[in-house]
């Protein structure tokens, strides 16, 4: 199982406290969920939560927000859109990645465990620190770059089979699954960009419209930044999107090479 990454000099203890469902709740489940707070100078632990199911929603976000708002307010966690578009409710449940409010309690077998996102930084409880996650994001300069003028009076077009080309790319809801499940990105998140953001940056270098490709593989030519992927795989069985980031990062390997011919 993956593990996120602990504060230093801290262990997490097997146990903490127990919130019971009502006494004449018939379908019971038992959480455990992942508690630290920084404020508190204490060592992160498992609160056990028991989730009355018949008066719950399916989804583990669901249980989430019925343990916020009836058992203890303290819990802390990111959530949004509650329909699997903005990747805020990422986290790991039963030792696997995924979006809280896409993950039915129903598909998790025996207690629910549920975790940060693994080897990141946590802030508080169920949220990890985005930073340098986003500050990665931010270099790959992922918008479109040009040199020729805009067009007058209509928008750079492209024909239907060069849009089609960024099919299972756009989808990328930045949920940082992928890069979580990723070994290489466990051990080399300083330097190594990541299944996430690599897919963002083959997004636009298999745009039509883009104008900086040479410039945008000559940032990406790196032992670790893009040649840290070992093909692994794990970031396209996390992906709750159904995406294969590490297609993508296999076409940019071979667009690298290409270039070099």
């Amino acid at each position: 199982m993956a593990e996120f990454r602990l504060p230093k000099n801290s262990v997490v203890k097997k146990s903490g406290k127990t919130h019971a469902a009502s006494a004449d709740a018939k379908h019971k489940r038992n959480f455990k969920v992942y508690r630290f707070d920084p404020d508190s100078g204490e060592n992160p632990r498992y609160d056990n939560f028991e989730i009355d199911l018949d008066a719950c929603g399916p989804m583990v976000l669901d249980a989430l927000i019925k343990m916020k708002g009836e058992q203890d307010p303290s819990l802390t966690f990111r959530r949004s859109c509650r329909e699997g578009i903005c990747g805020s409710c990422a986290m790991n449940i039963n030792g696997k990645n995924g979006l809280a409010c896409t993950t039915a309690i129903e598909d998790c077998k025996g207690d629910v465990t549920i975790t940060p996102l693994p080897h990141m930084d946590v802030i508080k409880d169920l949220v990890p620190d985005f930073t340098h996650f986003y500050a990665q994001y931010a270099s790959i300069k992922p918008w479109l770059q040009t040199v020729t003028p805009t067009p007058s009076g209509k928008e750079r077009l492209q024909s239907p089979e060069d849009r089609a080309k960024l099919d299972g790319l756009y989808e990328c809801i930045l949920c940082a699954c992928c890069s979580t499940s990723c070994p290489s990105y466990w051990w080399n998140s300083d330097k190594f960009l990541g299944p996430a953001i690599l897919l963002q940056a083959y997004r636009w270098l298999a745009d039509s419209r883009d104008e900086m490709t040479g410039e945008r593989l000559d940032e990406l030519e790196d032992p670790f930044r893009l040649y840290r992927c070992h093909t692994i795989m794990n970031c396209s069985n996390a992906c709750p999107k159904g995406l294969s980031p590490g297609k993508a990062i296999a076409e940019v390997k071979k667009m690298v090479v290409e270039r070099h011919l």
